[in-house]
Formats: C-alpha cells, structure tokens, sequence
C-alpha cells in the first residue's frame, strides 16, 4: 500500500494510512507560533523551487545528450587508459567495486522486500521505559518536543520523561521550565552547570533513568503519537535486541531547498537501507532523532562509551553510531522500526550542511576503525555474515575515497566535458531508484528532488569524505550556535 507524503502540517491530523500496520497520524499538538520554532511550517517559494527543478532536467538531458554525441570521444578515451600503464590495473578494481556494489544492492533490494515492522506490543507487555531529551539553543522547539513525548499513545505509568538543558545560553530553559509546568510530575528538568557535550548530557539521563528501555529524542523532533510504542516493542519480541532505530523525516522541509532535497535523501537512508541492515539485525546507526536501547546493554558500555577517546582526544560526536556500535559488540541485535515516526530539523543552509556532514563523516571512519577491532571475531552467536557485509562496504567507501577524488581531477583535468556529461547521466540512471522508491511510498512529485540532491552533493560535497578522514583526529560539534541545527 502507497504511504502518504510526511509533512508537519499533517502529522498528527490526517486520517489516510501509511502502512497496513501502522496507525492513523491525529491529534496534533504541533504548533510553530513564534521566532525561536524557526518558522517550521512556511512553504518554500514555488517559482525558486521549480527553476532549480527545471534546471536539474536541463542539466540531466545535456548531459545524456553529450554522452550520445561524444560517443567517440569516450571510445577513444577507453582505448587510452587501458594501453596506458594504469589502465588494465584501474580497469579490473573498477569492475571489481562495480559487481561487488551491484551484488550488495541486489542484496539490499531482497532484503527491503522480506523487511516488515514489527507491530506495537500490548499495553500489558509495554517495558518501562525512560525518555532522555539532551537540549542546547533549542529555545522553543524543545517545549514543541516534550509536549509531543507526553501526548505519545504509551502508559503514564510506564513513562519517564527527562529533559537535560546542556548549559544554554538561549531560552531553552525557560521553554523547559513552562513544559514542567504543564505537564507536572510526568517531566522532570535538569540543567548543566556547563555546555559539555551532547553525551554528557545524555549520560546524565542514563544515570537517572529507571526504565528497561531508554529511548533518546532530540530537542528539535516531533514524535507521532505511537512512536514511542512502536520504537521500545522490538525489545518484546526478541530477547537478542539491543537497540532500535527510528523512522526520521524532515521537519522544517518547506521552509527550504535543502530540507526538501534532504527529506528524499533521509527516505532512502532510513527506509530502504535501514530496513536491509535491520534484516541482518545490524543497523550501524540509531539516530539521535529517535533512538531506543536496552537498558542493560547500555549500562554495560557506558562507562567506556563516556570515556571514549580518539587517538588520545575525548570523543565530543558521532555518540550514537558510539553507543550503536558498542552494542552489536556485545552480541545484541540492532533493528529499525518503520513504523516510529519522528520529524526532525536539518540544515537550511550549505555552510550547515556540510559542517554537519563533516561531523558524521569524521564519526564514521572513527566507528569504522573500531568495528574492526570485533566484526571478524565471533561477537555474535548467530550469522555474522551481515554486519561483516556491512562493515565492508563501509569500509570500501571510505578507502576509495581519495584514489576516486584524484581519478576525479585528473579526469576534469584531461577531458572535462567527457567528465561532466557522463557525471550527469549517471546521476540521471542511478537516482532515478531513489525518485521510484520516494515516489511509490510517498509522493512522485517530491521524489524528483532526488536528482537535484545528487546534482548537488556531487559537485559541491564530493570533497567532505576526503576531509573528514583527514581530520577524523578533530574535535567539535561545528554546528553548535547555527540557528538552522542542532
């Protein structure tokens, strides 16, 4: 069954389905009434959006076009490299990482296939459960996030909420303070006497929790009504699972271009390859948005996940691929719910964006070095083949990054039109998946932000893998103080 299209507007309020076993979206609470809530739900300006539309079907068909015409020139430009002395050598790997990451996609199309949620437990059966909200400069959207844990469709009983102000230096703690008095005894605040991190702060909720489960929201999400339920009754049905990824879409994805592109993006990440990892039990990373974890798996790291250092400096990002990782260690399963539902802030500007996308990619190669300190041993009882699976293409990326950067500039270098033109078009065949499967479960009219997403991190973020390995040293959020993020 087709999903609807996620927006704010409509996240508590509509009555249309998303799957067959996911419940209607109703009784909103969202509301987005002054500066500090960024503006959530103003529309874009359609002319600019359909210019850059317009111009991202230009480009693509210029770019087929070329490559038709140029066919010769490709040709001979073939016939070069492989009488030249690198050429047989580049052309084998080539084909090489070619079938191996057309296997994988394969594999992962099987996979997303066989993938179902698992459906929300009983009351009865619901675990105990502790809500940690980490906040720094968040203003108001933190109050907007609270509000939205409480009206969650999950016992009171059964619920902890705690909200952490992690020393702000905005209003953050008077939104907490007003939430506190709203809801009561259902909330309870704490506020750092300095700004020491988001893992600090999470470690705080950890020590004071007393739930079975511990489920960690940012203080720029929105969670559906039965997020929370859907999210924590994993644990209910297999004993082996560690942690649970949530379902994240953008929040602020009218406001923007980037947002709207990013949301296309998130939908491929989470729904389609999350759902493949989740079927091997080993999703690499919950997400900070919306995350859950065992308790007892959680207490069972977090004195080396707090005191985790980075070629002798202390770890200050990437806490949640950290404590993911941490966990698969232990033998658990990682898995992802389809079905928990949580908006979320992104960056509406470039400067934002690639900070933090240098600050996930910095994250990445520092997980992917220690998951290779246990993926090859037997931390698991059961198959490992797909966390290994996964691992190594983690890995691949991050090792062709720089002979794939200078292949790159050589090739701008000699031929550049040859480069731009078949750049295009393959962009043209490889996201026209990722415009199929946003347009199947959501709406054909927003998937095509695919292509101008990929036009767009080709030619203006190629270069963050390259950074971030050469900085994976570097500490810092980056984004901290950038009204646009978290």
């Amino acid at each position: 069954m087709k999903s609807e299209t996620i927006n704010p507007e409509q996240f508590y309020s509509t009555n249309n389905t998303i799957d067959n076993n996911e419940n209607s979206l109703k009784n909103s609470i969202f509301r987005v009434n002054d500066k500090s809530s960024k503006k959530v739900i103003k529309k874009t300006t359609s002319p600019l959006g359909l210019m850059v539309l317009i111009s991202t079907f230009v480009l693509l068909l210029t770019g087929a076009y070329l490559v038709y015409k140029l066919q010769p020139d490709f040709d001979q430009f073939q016939i070069d490299r492989i009488n030249s002395a690198w050429g047989l050598p580049f052309l084998i790997i080539a084909a090489a990482l070619f079938f191996f990451q057309t296997g994988s996609f394969l594999y992962n199309l099987y996979l997303y296939f066989r993938y179902k949620p698992i459906e929300s437990v009983s009351n009865e059966l619901l675990p105990t459960c502790t809500v940690i909200v980490p906040a720094y400069n968040e203003g108001k959207l933190v109050w907007d996030t609270l509000l939205s844990l409480a009206e969650s469709d999950f016992p009171e009983q059964k619920l902890q909420l705690l909200a952490i102000d992690d020393g702000s230096k905005d209003d953050t703690w008077y939104w907490m303070q007003q939430a506190k008095l709203k809801l009561g005894d259902r909330l309870a605040i704490y506020q750092q006497p300095e700004n020491k991190g988001k893992r600090h702060a999470l470690h705080r909720g950890f020590e004071l929790g007393t739930g079975e489960i511990f489920v960690t929201v940012d203080s720029d999400s929105i969670v559906k009504k039965d997020t929370l339920r859907n999210l924590v009754s994993p644990f209910i049905v297999d004993k082996k699972c560690g942690a649970v990824a949530g379902n994240v879409h953008v929040l602020n994805n009218k406001i923007a271009l980037l947002p709207k592109m990013l949301n296309v993006s998130f939908v491929m990440s989470f729904e389609f390859m999350r759902s493949a990892e989740s079927m091997l039990g080993s999703v690499l990373c919950t997400p900070g948005a919306a995350a859950a974890y065992r308790s007892d798996a959680v207490f069972a790291c977090l004195p080396e996940w707090i005191d985790q250092t980075f070629m002798g400096q202390p770890s200050d990002i990437g806490e949640d691929r950290a404590m993911t990782n941490m966990i698969l260690k232990q033998g658990f399963h990682v898995l992802f719910q389809r079905n928990a539902y949580v908006l979320t802030n992104v960056p509406e500007e470039y400067t934002g964006l690639y900070k933090m996308f240098i600050r996930w990619g910095r994250s990445n190669v520092r997980e992917n070095i220690m998951m290779a300190q246990y993926v090859f041993k037997d931390f698991r009882n059961e198959s490992k083949f797909g966390a290994r699976l996964l691992f190594v293409n983690q890995s691949l990326k991050i090792i062709m990054a720089y002979p794939f950067l200078i292949f790159m500039l050589i090739f701008i270098a000699v031929h550049p039109i040859l480069f731009f033109s078949s750049t295009l078009l393959s962009i043209l065949i490889v996201s026209s998946f990722s415009v199929l499967f946003y347009g199947k479960r959501y709406s054909l009219k927003e998937a095509f932000w695919a292509y101008s997403y990929s036009i767009f991190y080709t030619f203006s973020l190629f270069w963050i893998t390259p950074y971030a390995i050469a900085t994976a040293n570097k500490r810092g959020w980056l984004t901290r103080g950038l009204s646009e993020i978290k």
